[in-house]
C-alpha cells in the first residue's frame, strides 16, 4: 500500500510540475532556515557547558546598592579568592584570572604575538581542558611554567614536541612548556592561547575596593548553593570594617552565556532571550513555508475533488485518503529536505561570517540524520495535515457535479494564512529598520571627543624606559601632533572601585556608595584625545613631580559627588589625597548605549599598558604608520609593530547590534521571499481559474490595466489587512526590545509606513506578473472550446 502511496504521490508532483516546485522552493528555504537556526541554537546551550566537572563550577560576582538600585559586576577583588579557599570548606578549589593580553612569545628566531591570560594554578584542573601533552594537575605548578594551545605550539614549534622547551615571555623572561591543550571550542567565552601563572595579584589588585579579576570557584559535590550565598552576604563588609556595603555570590557557568541579564539583582533573561527570538523566527518561517503548501492544495481543490469522488465511490476510506494526502507532502519534503541540506552546507560558513564564530555540523553523525529524518517528517505532515484533511471530506454527490464550488470557510481560511503570512514578513521589515536606525543613532551620539587619526599600541619591551626618546622623535618628526600613555584602553571601561572615599562635604555614606572607573595617565591625555577641560587643566606628571597625588574627574563623577567648586578641592582615598586639578567632559569609553559612568584619572608612572598617539597626517596614513613602525623598531626592535585605530575599536562597540540587525534583514528576505512565492502561486491559479472569465472580457473591450487591477485587487486587500495587524504588534515588541537601551530612539510613524508600502509594492509586482501575463494572452485560446 505504501508503495501505491508514494507512486501516486510522484506522479501528481510529476504532473504539477510548477505547483511543485513552488511548495519545493520555499519548503526547502524554510527548511534551511531552521537547519541553521537549530545547529546555531545547540551552539548556544553548549557554551561553557562541556566541562566534566560543569554542575559545580560557578563565577563570582561582586553585588553592590547604588541609589535604591543593585546593581552587579563580573570582576571582583583579587583577595576573594585566596580568601574563599581559605575560610570556607565547601570550596574546592577558587581560581583568578587576568585579562587577556597579547604579549611576545619566542623561541630561537621565531617571535609570535599571542593573547594568553594569567591565572591561578587550579585554573586548569577546574577547567579539565582537553590534555594533548603533559599533566593538567602541575601544569601550571611552577611561577614559569607555561600552558600552550595546540594551534599555538605548532606555530612556534612546527612538528617538535614542545614539552620542556624554554620560551621568552616579551623576550626576557623564560617560561618553561609544561603541557600543551586542544584550541578552545567556538563555544566559550575564554579567549586565550596560552596560559601562565599568576605572578603578583597584588600588584593588580591591592585591596577589597578594587576590583581587576573574574574569579571562578567550584564546590564541593552536595553543596546547596543557594544556602552558601547565604554565607557570602556581608563578606567584604566584613573584610572592610564596614567601608564597603558590597557583598558577593557565586552564579552557576552553566547559565553565564544564556542567563547573565539581571534586574535588581535577580536574573531575568540574557541571550536566551535572542536564542528564543532567532528560534521563534525559524519555526514563523518554516510555517510560511508550509502555509503556502497549504493555500496552494486548498486552492487546488477543485481539481483534486474529483479524484476524490471517484476513489470514494471505488471504496477508498477517508483514512486512505488522508495517508495518500499526507505522503504526498511528507514526499514533497523529503525532496525539499535533501535540497535544504545542500543549501544550508553552502550558506553555513556566510553565516558564520555574520555570527564571527564557526559552526559545523557532521553528516557522518548518525544522530544528525534521525533529527533530520524526524525534521522532515514533522515538516511533511504539518504542512499537509490540514490539505489531507480538507480534501478527504469531499462528498461525491457534490464534487462529480458538473461545477463545483469550494466552500466559504477553506476560501477565508485561505485568504487569514496569506495575512499570517505578510504580517510575519511585515514585522520582520519593521524590525530590521528600527534596529538599524537605533544603530546609527548611538553611531552619531557625541563620543566627546575626536577619535579620528588617534591608535593605540600597547608597551611593550624596551618601549617604557624609552617612551620620552619615542615621544620626542614622533613629534619632532612631525609625524604625530600629541602623545599620551594611559593604564587602559580608551574605548574601553577602566578597572572600578568602590568605598573609602571623602571629599567636603560629602558624608562616609556618600563615599561608600560611588563606583568609579579608574584610569592612569602621566600627561598630554586631555590633548592626545581632543577632550575639552570643563576646568581646570591637565595633568603633567613628566614635567611637574607635584602632580604624583593629581587627579582629573569627569562631568559624570563630579555631579554625582554634588561638587560646586571641584579644582582645587580634594579627595580622600584610603590613606591617599588627591588634588582634583581638573575636569573634563564627559567621553564614552564602554557602551555606547548607556550613560557615561564616574572617571577617576590619576597621575602615575607605572602600569601604564599603553600608548596613545594622535597623527598628524601631513602626507599620506599609511605613510605615518610607517615613519611610526620605524620609530618603535629603533628603540624595540625585539617586538613586532601592532597598533589599533581607536575609531574602529569604538565602531566594533556596535558588534552584536549589527549581527542582530543582519540576521534580521536576511530573517526578512526569507520571510517576504517565501510570502512573495506562495502568492504568485495562488495568482497564477487564480488566472488559470478565470481564464475564460478574462477572455470574454477582452472580447467585451476590457483593457489589460483593467483586467490586471481586478486580478490584483483582492490580494493587496490581504496585504492592507496584514499591515494593519502586523504594525501594532511590531511597534509593541521593538519598544520593548529598546527598553534594553538606556540612550535609545523615539519610535517614528513613518517606520511603518514604509514598512507597509514596501510589502504593498512587492505583493502588487508578485500578483502583476501573473495578472498582466493572463490579461494579455489570446482570448480566442481561452474561448475556443464554448
Amino acid at each position: 500500500m505504501l508503495k501505491n502511496y508514494i507512486k501516486i504521490a510522484w506522479r501528481n508532483l510529476w504532473k504539477n510540475k510548477g505547483y511543485s516546485a513552488i511548495n519545493i522552493i520555499g519548503l526547502s528555504i524554510g527548511m534551511t532556515a531552521v537547519l541553521i537556526i537549530g545547529i546555531w541554537i545547540q551552539n548556544q546551550f553548549q557554551f561553557d557547558n562541556f566541562y566534566s566537572n560543569n554542575t559545580s563550577l560557578y563565577k563570582l560576582w561582586n553585588k553592590y546598592e547604588d541609589e535604591g538600585k543593585i546593581k552587579l559586576q563580573q570582576v571582583t577583588s583579587g583577595l576573594a579568592s585566596p580568601a574563599l579557599e581559605a575560610e570556607y570548606p565547601e570550596v574546592e578549589h577558587a581560581a583568578r584570572i587576568y585579562w587577556s593580553s597579547n604579549r611576545l612569545l619566542s623561541f630561537d628566531e621565531k617571535k609570535i604575538k599571542s593573547k594568553g591570560n594569567e591565572v591561578d594554578p587550579a585554573f586548569i584542573q577546574m577547567f579539565d581542558f582537553k590534555i594533548l601533552r603533559g599533566n593538567n594537575n602541575n601544569a601550571l605548578g611552577d611561577n614559569k611554567s607555561i600552558v600552550l594551545t595546540e594551534s599555538l605550539a605548532r606555530n612556534i614549534f612546527g612538528d617538535v614536541d614542545p614539552l620542556d622547551k624554554i620560551v621568552m615571555l616579551d623576550d626576557k623572561e623564560p617560561y618553561k612548556v609544561t603541557a600543551v591543550i586542544a584550541d578552545l571550542p567556538s563555544n566559550t567565552n575564554f579567549d586565550f592561547t596560552y596560559l601562565i601563572p599568576l605572578a603578583q595579584p597584588k600588584n593588580y589588585s591591592p585591596n577589597w575596593t578594587s576590583n581587576s579579576f573574574y574569579t571562578f570557584v567550584q564546590l564541593k559535590k552536595g553543596v546547596d548553593i543557594e544556602a552558601f550565598n547565604e554565607k557570602l552576604i556581608g563578606f567584604i563588609t566584613k573584610k572592610t570594617n564596614n567601608i564597603s556595603k558590597g557583598s558577593l555570590f557565586l552564579y552557576p557557568l552553566s547559565k553565564m552565556h544564556l542567563y547573565s541579564k539581571f534586574e535588581q539583582g535577580i536574573p531575568v533573561g540574557g541571550k536566551i532571550d535572542q536564542v528564543k527570538l532567532i528560534g521563534g523566527i525559524g519555526l514563523l518561517i518554516l510555517l510560511i513555508a508550509c502555509i503556502n503548501f497549504i493555500n496552494l492544495s486548498t486552492a487546488r481543490s477543485q481539481k483534486r475533488a474529483k479524484e476524490v469522488a471517484v476513489r470514494k465511490v471505488v471504496g477508498a476510506q477517508r483514512f486512505n485518503l488522508i495517508a495518500q494526502f499526507l505522503t504526498e507532502s511528507v514526499l514533497l519534503a523529503l525532496i525539499s529536505g535533501l535540497i535544504a541540506i545542500g543549501m544550508a552546507i553552502g550558506i553555513l560558513p556566510l553565516f558564520n561570517k555574520i555570527l564571527d564564530r564557526p559552526l559545523s555540523f557532521s553528516l557522518t553523525d548518525p544522530i544528525i540524520w534521525i533529527s533530520l529524518a524526524g525534521f522532515t517528517f514533522f515538516t511533511g505532515t504539518l504542512a499537509g495535515l490540514y490539505p489531507a484533511f480538507v480534501l478527504s471530506a469531499f462528498k461525491p454527490v457534490k464534487t462529480l457535479k458538473p461545477i463545483s464550488h469550494s466552500k466559504k470557510f477553506v476560501l477565508n481560511f485561505r485568504e487569514l494564512l496569506v495575512i499570517f503570512q505578510f504580517g510575519i514578513a511585515i514585522i520582520l521589515i519593521i524590525a530590521t529598520m528600527i534596529v538599524r536606525q537605533q544603530i546609527n543613532y548611538a553611531a552619531q551620539r557625541d563620543i566627546g571627543y575626536n577619535s579620528s587619526q588617534l591608535i593605540e599600541i600597547p608597551m611593550e619591551g624596551n618601549m617604557e624606559k624609552n617612551y620620552e626618546a619615542i615621544k620626542s622623535e614622533l613629534i619632532s618628526a612631525n609625524i604625530a601632533q600629541s602623545v599620551t600613555r594611559t593604564g587602559w584602553s580608551i574605548t574601553q571601561n577602566a578597572s572600578n572601585t568602590s568605598g573609602g572615599f571623602l571629599w567636603e562635604g560629602a558624608t562616609p555614606e556618600q563615599g561608600n556608595k560611588i563606583v568609579f572607573n579608574l584610569g592612569k595617565t602621566e600627561s598630554d591625555f586631555v590633548k592626545t584625545l581632543g577632550l575639552k577641560l570643563i576646568a581646570g587643566r591637565d595633568i603633567d606628571y613628566s614635567r611637574m613631580l607635584a602632580d604624583s597625588s593629581s587627579i582629573l574627574l569627569n562631568e559624570a563623577a563630579i555631579r554625582e559627588m554634588n561638587l560646586k567648586n571641584p579644582v582645587g578641592n580634594y579627595l580622600k582615598w584610603g590613606d591617599k589625597t588627591y588634588t582634583i586639578v581638573g575636569v573634563i567632559n564627559d567621553h564614552i569609553s564602554g557602551s555606547p548605549y548607556n550613560p557615561v559612568s564616574p572617571l577617576l584619572i590619576s597621575a602615575n608612572k607605572n602600569w601604564l599598558f599603553n600608548m596613545v598617539i594622535r597623527v598628524n597626517v601631513t602626507s599620506s596614513f599609511s605613510d605615518q604608520l610607517n615613519q611610526i613602525e620605524k620609530t618603535l623598531k629603533k628603540f624595540n626592535p625585539a617586538y613586532p609593530f601592532e597598533y589599533k585605530f581607536v575609531d574602529q575599536q569604538f565602531a566594533s562597540k556596535f558588534g552584536d547590534q549589527q549581527q542582530t540587525a543582519k540576521l534580521a534583514f536576511i530573517f526578512s528576505l526569507l520571510a517576504i521571499s517565501i510570502s512573495c512565492l506562495g502568492l504568485f502561486g495562488l495568482a497564477s491559479y487564480m488566472a488559470e481559474l478565470k481564464t475564460k472569465e478574462i477572455g470574454i472580457r477582452k472580447v467585451l473591450g476590457a483593457s489589460v490595466s483593467g483586467i490586471t487591477a481586478m486580478l490584483s485587487r483582492d490580494f493587496v486587500k490581504l496585504v492592507v489587512i496584514a499591515i494593519l495587524i502586523a504594525s501594532p504588534i511590531a511597534w509593541w515588541a521593538m519598544n520593548k526590545w529598546l527598553q534594553d537601551f538606556s540612550y535609545r530612539i523615539e519610535i517614528q510613524w513613518w517606520t511603518f509606513s514604509l514598512a507597509g508600502a514596501s510589502a504593498i509594492l512587492i505583493a502588487l509586482i508578485t500578483v502583476s506578473s501573473q495578472a498582466i501575463r493572463a490579461a494579455s494572452s489570446n482570448p480566442v485560446k481561452a474561448l475556443r472550446d464554448e
